[in-house]
C-alpha cells in the first residue's frame, strides 16, 4: 500500500475546525478531499482540474452561488 502525501494551502488556518481542500498527486491523477471529511476522495486529471479552476476564475459558476 502506498502512502498519499496530502497537502493543503498555506492560506488555510492551522487550528481545529479550519476546513480546507487538500490535494495529492496519485500517479498521473490528482486526488482532492476536504479536511473535515478525509474519507471522501475525488480523483481527477490535471487537465480537468485546470479547466474547473479556469471556469471558477472566469466566473462561469457565479450564477450558482446564493445571492
Amino acid at each position: 500500500m502506498c502512502t498519499i502525501n496530502w497537502q493543503k494551502s498555506s492560506y488555510s488556518g492551522q487550528g481545529e475546525g479550519d476546513a480546507c481542500v487538500e490535494v495529492a498527486a496519485m500517479g498521473d491523477d490528482i486526488a482532492l478531499r476536504e479536511s473535515d471529511d478525509p474519507g471522501r476522495v475525488v480523483i481527477t486529471t490535471p487537465a480537468k482540474l485546470g479547466s474547473l479552476l479556469a471556469g471558477i476564475k472566469a466566473g462561469e459558476f457565479d450564477r450558482l452561488a446564493p445571492p
